[in-house]
């Protein structure tokens, strides 16, 4: 069972930057798959950023050149770097895992992002 830790959310103005953490536990073996999925009200959960084993990064069109994924094998944690952040980035941000190629996808309880105009 593997369990996922989001932190680093908060309220920020618009331009400005946040960096959200995720941490994954209860498995000893290096995650295939961690990314970030997010969801504004209203709407449905969308994919953001996501790192797979191996270095592949993969980025929706609307966060490309301003958000980063990152990711800490060792550790199985998973970062993403916010920079140029607009209103329209507002919504709870949500860690995924899964440990294999095919397999339960793990999700964290989520971290809200609220940007200001």
């Amino acid at each position: 069972q593997v369990q996922l830790v989001e932190s680093g959310g908060g309220l920020v103005q618009a331009g400005g930057s946040l960096r959200l953490s995720c941490a994954a536990s209860g498995t000893t073996s290096s995650l295939y798959f961690m990314g970030w999925y997010r969801q504004a009200p209203g709407k449905q959960r969308e994919l953001v950023a996501t790192f797979i084993s191996g270095g592949s990064t993969n980025y929706a069109d609307s966060v490309k050149g301003r958000f980063t994924i990152s990711r800490d094998i060792a550790k199985n944690s998973v970062y993403l770097q916010m920079n140029s952040l607009k209103p329209e980035d507002t919504a709870v941000y949500y860690c995924s895992a899964r440990p294999q190629v095919i397999g339960r996808t793990y999700w964290g309880q989520g971290t809200q992002v609220t940007v200001s105009s």
